[in-house]
Order: structure tokens, then sequence, then C-alpha cells
């Protein structure tokens, strides 16, 4: 399939779908027309299509009903490639399509208070019983499970083998008795994070991904899928965190100085090497599975957004925040704030999606080939790990 017959796809569909007509008929529309994913199977929200006629679609679809990458984001950039890799066709038929749509909320239930930077030391329980699971632990950091109803859930089932090889990954139902969300305050005063209580909740078997144990090797996809999905997004020059950057460049000439003007070209020259490199990281998408390059650009996202936060608040002179209030975010805002909120969230952005620290262990082992640093526990089994 090529861009001449997408662009016909589109127009066919638009020609029996009116934009300015239900918003959620015309996304389920638009998923069953294999508009979504284009790069999906049919039948599934795609054509079986390059990834790179994706960008196609979109700009074709530009002016139609969107759906919310905010409130969506980790059904859309870890969820349903963890799905569509491991899922049984029952379970791509069932969850995908709300999941784009955006009628299902998905959160992400894989740190836990003594697991976050080595996931695989996490202690949370799932127990067999029959054709279902009882599972209980605790999880920490999920950003969205207030408002979530299903999460990607990564447990324990084995603690008698090595920890890498006893986890089982689940689709847990946000709803079912024994879970408990309570929220946790951040420096912004918002609670998009929250810690998630699981006690006894029971789940069937069929809400189980990929093999029993096997929970390590289906974590991995949707890991690398989430660096990509944080840092990896398309982005036009002169966009994301450096837009408000420049725009007050522009508006306060009063407020530049030499040093500042040095320091703002070194960032916008360091902003796009991290464009490009997305760019070409894409190509490598559309060629097939993300690597672990992706973890490159989620820790120059990080770092990036960091950098040009404080380079905003001090060339404005004003931190521009002082709404402390406690309150539920709906929604995962980076850009669309006054400076003081946005340099304050941007100290986020080197914990969440795997901490800087733990990412430059992957690319200097996984990227580079450096030696891996030693690791003493890697073949002891879990329950006798030091905790």
């Amino acid at each position: 399939m090529n861009e001449a017959e997408i662009r016909e796809r589109v127009a066919a569909f638009l020609g029996g779908h009116d934009p300015s007509g239900d918003r959620l008929e015309f996304l389920r529309a638009r998923y069953d027309a294999g508009l979504a994913w284009v790069w999906f199977p049919e039948g599934h929200g795609g054509l079986g299509a390059p990834r790179e006629l994706q960008q196609v679609v979109e700009r074709e679809l530009a002016h139609t009903p969107q759906i919310d990458g905010g409130i969506q984001g980790i059904g859309l950039g870890m969820a349903a490639p963890t799905i569509l890799a491991f899922g049984t066709d029952e379970q791509k038929r069932r969850f995908l399509r709300p999941l784009w749509t955006g009628e299902e909320i998905w959160c992400q239930l894989f740190s836990e208070p003594g697991a976050g930077s080595d996931l695989a030391t996490l202690a949370t329980r799932a127990v067999r019983d029959g054709g279902e699971w009882v599972i209980d632990g605790q999880k920490v950091w999920t950003s969205g499970a207030h408002h979530s109803r299903w999460a990607i859930l990564v447990t324990r089932t084995d603690p008698d083998v090595p920890k890498h090889r006893g986890m089982t990954y689940f689709i847990c139902d946000m709803h079912a008795p024994g879970v408990e969300v309570r929220p946790l305050r951040q420096i912004t005063g918002e609670a998009e994070f929250n810690e998630v209580f699981l006690t006894g909740v029971r789940l069937p078997d069929e809400l189980r991904l990929g093999a029993v144990g096997d929970g390590w090797r289906v974590a991995q996809t949707t890991l690398m899928n989430e660096r990509v999905a944080i840092g990896g997004g398309p982005a036009r020059r002169g966009g994301g965190m450096m837009a408000p950057v420049l725009d007050a460049w522009r508006e306060h000439p009063e407020l530049r100085s030499h040093d500042l003007h040095q320091r703002l070209l070194s960032l916008w020259v360091e902003a796009e090497v991290t464009r490009l490199s997305g760019a070409r990281l894409r190509e490598q998408l559309a060629a097939g599975q993300p690597g672990p390059e992706g973890s490159g650009m989620k820790l120059s996202f990080a770092r990036l957004n960091q950098a040009l936060t404080g380079f905003d608040v001090e060339f404005r002179r004003d931190l521009g925040y002082d709404d402390w209030t406690f309150r539920r975010s709906e929604n995962v805002d980076f850009y669309g704030r006054g400076p003081g909120y946005r340099y304050l969230r941007a100290k986020g952005n080197s914990i969440e999606g795997g901490t800087s620290e733990i990412l430059r262990n992957i690319i200097s082992e996984r990227v580079l080939g450096l030696p891996s640093e030693p690791r003493i526990d890697k073949d002891v089994p879990w329950k006798d790990l030091p905790r």
C-alpha cells in the first residue's frame, strides 16, 4: 500500500462519515476503517500498511475529531502495542477499539515501593485459583489510575526462580473488588499520580497477557514503547517545550542579554538534534519493533525539558505559579500551562518512564555495547533476595 492508496482510503471514508456529527461514532468508524493505526492488522484498527503512512492519515484527518493523547497516552503508547504483540485474538477484539476511541482509559501498574528502578524485584503476588488469579500487593506512581478502566499489570507468580523468570503479565480490571486508588500529591499541588493497593483482587485467566512466567519479556515490550511514546513523539521545529521559550524571547526584547542569547542558541541546537534523532527513530520503528534507542530519546527529552523550563523561568524573572490547591488532574500537560508549572512538572520527566540513571545503563550496555555492571542477584531465587 502506498501514499496514493491511503489518500483514496481517507477520501472514501470522509465521503461516508461526517466529521461534524457525533464524535464517538466518527472515531469508531475511523477505527473500523483501519485508519487508527495503519500498521496494525486489518480488523484491529489498521490496514497492515507501512508505519510511515500514518502521518499521511493524520494530515488528511487533521480537521476531524481527534483522540486525546494526554489522558489516553498510556493506553495508546504502552497497552496497545503490548496487546498487539502478546494478546489473543479475543483480547485484541475486546480491548483495542475502545482503547483507541477513548471509551476506556488505561493506566500502568508496574512500579512498587521496593521495585522502582529495578522492576524485576517486584513483590505483588498472583496466585492461581482454578481459572482465576488472586492478586495481592501495592503499586506506586500510577498516572491516571483514578480515571482508568483497565491497567497493564506485572506480578510475581513464582518466587522460587530468579527474579526475571517468575513474573506474569495481566490486564487488570480497575473496577474489580479489592482495587483501591489513593492520590499522591505532587510538587505542583496536583495529583495525577496514585498509589494502588490490590487486596484479594480476582482476575480470570483470560486477562493474562503472554505465558505464565514470561512477564519480563512482555514488560520489556511495554517499556520500550513507553520510552518512545514519551521521548520520541513527532515534533515540529521549534515545538514542544521550546515553543513557549521562543514566544517569551520574542515578546520581551527588554529582558534579553548576551549570555542568555548564547544559552538559548545552545538549547536550540540541542532541541534540533533531539527532534531529528526522533525522526530517525520513527523511521527505524517503521521497519520493526522499538529497541533500546528509545531510552536515549527519553533521556534527552527529560534533560532538555528541564533545561528549557529553567531557562524560561530565569528569563521571565517570574515563577508564575502560586496555585498549590490540591486537585485531581484529568490530564498530563507538559506544555500548556504557565512557566512556573512547566518548571516544576518537568522535574518528574527524569523519573517517569524509567529514571535517567537506569536509561544511561541501558544505553551503555545495549546501544554502545559496554560491559554490564556485575549482578550477583541474577541467578538467585527471588525469595532469597535481601529486602
